[in-house]
């Protein structure tokens, strides 16, 4: 995957995870609160990943 699809893709978990966790708190189900939390980590996780090959690519660009 290029860095902008994981950056892309890591967005989407992050909100998606946002969502999830305020629709867990609101409804009083801890479970997808606890998942919704996991998505936003999962997110965090694939825009670093992103953010990484970038560096990378820059660092060999300039070699």
């Amino acid at each position: 995957m290029s860095s902008t699809t994981d950056k892309i893709k890591g967005m989407a978990n992050e909100a998606a995870g946002k969502v999830k966790q305020a629709a867990g708190k609101a409804l009083d189900k801890p479970g997808l609160e606890a998942e919704g939390a996991a998505q936003e980590a999962k997110g965090a996780a694939q825009q670093a990943l992103g953010k990484g090959k970038d560096a990378v690519k820059n660092l060999v660009d300039k070699a």
